[in-house]
């Protein structure tokens, strides 16, 4: 099956999605390691906080990595066979981070981890890209609540699995990314455009594309905002004497909130103009960020986290069709890619900077400079906001992608 059958057909356009969401869903429903990974490196490999740190964060550089890579392969090999790639490495890298047993090897295969890990969501995207416009908003809020529910089923099942072994994690999420690999055979088509058109090299269009540079930098400051808000957010109530249950409590509305509003938010939100939706979800962020460092009680930071979730609805439900809307047809998946490094650049950074902020200047300042953050990013979206509309609308020209 090909893009011509995708795009001529309804019945196709709306099975993909749902192949590609049970993807997720199985992916992300059976990674019990992640989870879980911090506290595998120190009891049972005995590692100090700060090694399991560095662990931790050689499978962010993978992931990192991943994002470009996924999106090159998908779109010089094609989609279909990137995803598979993607699920076959993970479950190869899962078992020799689990084998291994000396810190250099670890490092080493965290970093594999990563990168093999991550391939699946350019190729994905880029998937879901090549289905006509109007099915794009609806097939990328699947996949982002798919996504969302298999993280929470995991992150509760990941728990009670420990207690009776590490290695059963790891052999177990392994076994998930083969199943998720036997679904991409059985039902997910190859949309790739084909050998047809004029193959195009990517880092030249993006050079020459100054609307997808500006993009992807507000989109990193976005998801930094938001990455710093979470990783301050246990600091800040434990503080003020509050338990690891109640902060898990409190963290859980997101889930919960993401997997009940998203299917809503798609209905209110699925045609309405991109960049306001963008810009208002990432005001949003700086407020929610800025609300949890200002709070005092439970309810605040439950409201910041509800206020949190919904920045993160919005840009979910715009997200993947505003950055597919940007590329050119031959540059689907390098595009999309580049756009979801934006995600794992602010996963990197956004705890860094934000307990930075937090125990050198103290948590008002870490407010006033969430708050600030929100509307400067509100600004910088809606400064583009022209340009963005131009592209929707299909005016993708040499003079265009100058702008």
């Amino acid at each position: 099956m090909t893009v011509a059958t995708i795009t001529a057909g309804r019945t196709p356009a709306r099975r993909l999605p749902w192949a590609l969401g049970a993807c997720h869903l199985v992916a992300r429903g059976g990674a019990f390691v992640q989870p879980m990974l911090v506290l595998y490196l120190t009891q049972e490999q005995q590692m100090y906080p700060t090694a399991a740190g560095a662990v931790v964060a050689a499978v962010g550089i993978g992931d990192f990595g991943s994002q470009l890579l996924g999106g090159w392969l998908g779109d010089r090999i094609g989609r279909r066979k990137t995803m598979l790639l993607g699920f076959l490495g993970t479950a190869i890298a899962l078992a020799a981070l689990g084998s291994a047993a000396v810190t250099p090897v670890i490092w080493a295969t965290a970093v594999g981890y990563g990168l093999a890990a991550g391939l699946f969501r350019p190729a994905g995207s880029a998937a879901v890209a090549d289905l006509p416009p109007d099915e794009r908003v609806r097939a990328y809020s699947l996949l982002y609540w798919a996504a969302n529910l298999g993280y929470a089923v995991a992150a509760t099942v990941s728990g009670v699995l420990a207690s009776r072994g590490y290695g059963l994690l790891f052999w177990l999420n392994a076994v998930a990314m083969l199943l998720a690999a036997l679904i991409v055979v059985a039902a997910v088509p190859e949309t790739h455009p084909g050998t047809s058109r004029q193959r195009r090299a990517l880092l030249p269009a993006l050079r020459a594309d100054r609307l997808m540079r500006t993009m992807t930098l507000i989109h990193a400051g976005c998801f930094t905002l938001l990455m710093q808000a979470f990783a301050t957010l246990p600091l800040l109530m434990t503080a003020q004497q509050f338990s690891s249950a109640t902060y898990g409590g409190v963290l859980a509305l997101n889930g919960f909130a993401i997997v009940v509003l998203q299917p809503l938010a798609v209905a209110v939100l699925a045609n309405r103009d991109r960049a306001t939706v963008l810009a208002a979800s990432m005001l949003l962020a700086g407020v929610g960020g800025g609300l949890a460092a200002v709070s005092q009680g439970i309810v605040g930071y439950a409201v910041a986290v509800l206020v949190l979730s919904l920045g993160q609805i919005g840009l979910a439900v715009q997200f993947g069709a505003t950055f597919a809307a940007l590329a050119p047809p031959e540059l689907r998946s390098g595009y999309l890619g580049v756009a979801s490094s934006a995600w794992s650049l602010g996963a990197v950074l956004g705890p860094v900077l934000g307990t930075a902020l937090l125990e050198r200047a103290g948590r008002t300042w870490l407010g006033l400079v969430a708050f600030a953050a929100g509307i400067l990013l509100f600004l910088a979206q809606q400064a583009v906001a022209g340009h963005l509309r131009e592209r929707q609308d299909g005016q993708y020209t040499e003079k265009g992608i100058n702008q």
